[in-house]
């Protein structure tokens, strides 16, 4: 089944998967998905935003599945040696229960909270669209996207090419580009520990939590 041809009615079911299974060398080699963000793990900010939007909620992890399985089911890489976020992407695809698939890193606390509305509008919109990826008004982020199951050979093949970059194996195929100029917080990433002190230091002088943060 492709996208155009069987085009998404404005309300078509979800799957989501939070890609937790990188090395994280510049957090010090320490699980993202379980630093502490104002009083919770990174990841738990992310389930509160995603939860609402999707249908399913997967985790993409390679250590610590124990303690993921214990907020949602647990997928981990098929490739050996952290092959990074397209070997995620290729554990997803195959794992979820629905054609689309959400994508969003564990590191991410400021994901949109219409970040599904937005998607969706964008496939109306581009009914042909094989993926639909997230562009903060500057760059493209192409760990949070949308992508359809009919890609799973596509991306094992091009895993099998060597290929470990998003972008390029993106541009592959029809995209659709959202864009998220008015929310410029939304996809910080906070991969180093000095990164983590700055966006908590943000919080504590708004007075707001994580989940209370406006992107």
């Amino acid at each position: 089944m492709t996208p155009d041809a069987c085009a998404p009615h404005a309300h078509f079911p979800v799957s989501a998967v939070i890609l937790a299974g990188g090395r994280a060398t510049r957090m010090g080699g320490d699980d993202k998905g379980w630093v502490p963000l104002a009083g919770q793990p990174l990841i738990q900010h992310v389930l509160v935003r995603l939860r609402p939007q999707v249908d399913e909620v997967l985790i993409n992890a390679n250590r610590s599945e124990a303690r993921y399985r214990e907020l949602a089911p647990v997928i981990g890489d098929e490739l050996a040696n952290f092959q990074g976020p397209l070997a995620g992407m290729l554990a997803g695809l195959k794992a979820a229960r629905h054609d689309w698939v959400l994508f969003v890193p564990c590191d991410g606390p400021g994901l949109p909270l219409d970040l599904m509305r937005r998607f969706r509008a964008a496939l109306a919109e581009q009914p042909d669209a094989e993926l639909v990826v997230a562009h903060d008004g500057s760059h493209l982020q192409p760990v949070v996207a949308l992508l359809h199951k009919s890609l799973l050979p596509s991306l094992r093949q091009a895993l099998a090419e060597g290929e470990r970059k998003i972008a390029c194996w993106f541009a592959r195929h029809r995209m659709a580009v959202v864009h998220f100029a008015d929310a410029p917080n939304a996809f910080i990433n906070l991969n180093s520990p000095s990164e983590l002190a700055q966006y908590e230091a943000r919080l504590q002088a708004s007075g707001k939590d994580a989940c209370e943060e406006t992107p």
